[in-house]
């Protein structure tokens, strides 16, 4: 559950002081990011990542799948303009005393626009990726399409564009949680509410930025916390909560969260939600 699970979605103006982003960020890196490392690895398996792949990372957050495809030995370039204190975190993770130097000779993070990732000097990316799932808030694929098209002429001609989504709702037991977003957000009628996964979406997006699909995978990627005050926590940082935070407030919003969670708690006061996510392998034409 952009960069990088979703899309981030900000808060309006009126709740700005209501959220401490930095924080929020941290328990992205810590805590939620880490969910979706299955679907990185499927991804990176399926494209054959390696020491000949020059990697574009759409919306690349606190940076953990372009560590992942660096291990593997590829030039990586990070674009992240919706979080700058996700993208701070990925600048302390990619440090030189944090990791192996020959996979950081070739990396570089760029806050802002596709456009400002380009490198007249250096040869074409090779490998696009947008890993923030869509598919859960209405209206969360707004601006992607228009994104992979400013990126896509980075790219040489057949190189493959990897969009991310969520799977069906009744293979995604999270989606029972985010329907208490859509509950509290629902005055403000916004971008914000909570929706089912639809088949296509993928789909219409590619088509939208002019590229043409190539085959598509699904990947269980469960949800596991500690305990409810961490799943609180990593649902929180995501941003799809922003919309109830604002019609509402924080507290209300951790309450019937965590009223929410309860029915996946295990015994030992673990939280386990499995899910699904499907990847759209697309092609540059």
């Amino acid at each position: 559950m952009t960069p990088t699970l979703v899309r981030q979605h900000l808060p309006h103006a009126g709740a700005a002081a209501r959220v401490d982003l930095c924080a929020r960020a941290r328990d992205w890196s810590e805590i939620q990011e880490r969910m979706l490392v299955p679907l990185y690895e499927a991804v990176y398996e399926r494209v054959e990542v390696g020491p000949g792949t020059r990697l574009l990372g759409l919306g690349c957050g606190s940076g953990l799948a372009l560590l992942m495809a660096a291990s593997r030995g590829a030039a990586v370039t990070g674009v992240e303009s919706a979080s700058p204190e996700r993208l701070t975190l990925a600048r302390q993770r990619m440090l030189p005393d944090t990791w192996d130097t020959r996979a950081r000779a070739g990396t570089r993070l760029v806050d802002g626009s596709p456009g400002d990732a380009a490198d007249p000097a250096a040869p074409a990316y090779t490998l696009v990726t947008a890993f923030e799932p869509i598919g859960c808030l209405a209206g969360d694929s707004e601006g992607l399409g228009e994104t992979l098209a400013a990126a896509t002429p980075l790219a040489l001609r057949g190189a493959p564009v990897v969009l991310a989504g969520w799977g069906p709702p009744e293979r995604c037991a999270t989606s029972s949680v985010l329907r208490v977003a859509t509950k509290l957000a629902d005055p403000l009628r916004s971008a914000g509410s909570w929706r089912p996964a639809l088949r296509d979406d993928l789909e219409e997006v590619a088509q939208r930025a002019g590229l043409r699909p190539d085959g598509s995978g699904r990947v269980a990627c469960p949800f596991g916390y500690a305990d409810v005050d961490s799943a609180v926590r990593g649902l929180l940082s995501t941003g799809l909560f922003d919309a109830a935070i604002t019609a509402t407030d924080q507290a209300q919003v951790d309450k019937e969260l965590t009223e929410a969670l309860h029915p996946h708690q295990r015994r030992d006061g673990t939280v386990w939600m499995p899910n699904v996510f499907r990847y759209l392998i697309a092609r540059v034409p």
